[in-house]
């Protein structure tokens, strides 16, 4: 399981170096990403077992549809849990 390892080497090298708080996570995640190429990060997804995979999906279409509905609501003030990052 690819993913694991990867989580988990993740956590060894910064777990000392950051906090763990939501913006320190934020930080790491996206940092790593800046780094990935999309063919990097195709070769993650194509190695994640069907549990995984719909776990990553599940995440993210709830977390996309939250947005949908937060913008909706109030007229589009009222501010999405999850706001898309453009990284690149």
């Amino acid at each position: 399981m690819r993913k694991l390892k990867l989580i988990d080497e993740l956590y060894e090298l910064y777990r000392n170096k950051l906090t763990g708080d939501e913006e320190d996570i934020d930080m790491l995640a996206f940092a790593f990403l800046e780094e990935m190429s999309h063919e990097d990060l195709l070769s993650l997804i194509k190695d994640l077992d069907k549990q995984e995979l719909y776990d990553l999906m599940g995440i993210y279409l709830i977390e996309s549809l939250k947005g949908k509905f937060a913008q909706d609501e109030f007229g589009g003030t009222k501010m999405a849990p999850f706001q898309t990052r453009n990284i690149h």
